[in-house]
């Protein structure tokens, strides 16, 4: 969804928008059918994967922060459930099918213009699957706690309390 300040015309009747006081913020608003745009937040869903005191994580291929690591990760699709938007992003990541335990931590921040204003974390478990990086992932590993590799996101290192 386009950010406040990039809505210039109103999508429904095309006329130019201003920017009026709207439910307490400044919101682009067309004078002539009154349509007030509401700027929705973008989702992420990530899974947390511990096999044997080791966490499953990705190096990215993608600025920003190419070549750092995260877990298995990826925006949530409109009408998509964030559980089953994790399994598919760590299994197309991955290559490895997981099962959702439960919420971890939903992390609020956008940290880049391009990221997601909240993270979800689900813990998982694996069912199957040959772990193989492929999507946004050039690498896909198992790590111990002790010896993490650099981490991509404030939202990962958050999640693995290494702040």
């Amino acid at each position: 969804m386009a950010q406040e300040s990039e809505v210039r015309y109103c999508p429904r009747c095309g006329a130019e928008v201003i920017r009026a006081e709207r439910f307490g913020k400044l919101r682009a608003t067309c004078p002539q059918c009154r349509w007030i745009h509401f700027a929705d937040p973008k989702v992420a869903a990530a899974v947390l994967v511990e096999r044997d005191g080791r966490v499953l994580l990705v190096r990215r291929v993608n600025e920003p922060f190419r070549g750092m690591w995260t877990l298995p990760a990826g925006f949530v699709d409109a009408d998509e459930d964030p559980a089953e938007a994790a399994s598919r992003e760590c299994l197309e990541e991955t290559g490895l099918s997981v099962r959702i335990k439960g919420v971890v931590d939903v992390i609020p921040g956008r940290e880049h213009p391009r990221g997601a204003d909240f993270i979800i974390v689900y813990a998982a478990e694996v069912l199957g699957g040959e772990l193989v990086p492929a999507d946004d992932a050039d690498a896909a590993d198992w790590f111990e706690r002790s010896q993490l590799p650099p981490l991509a996101f404030r939202a990962t290192r958050l999640v693995l309390q290494e702040k």
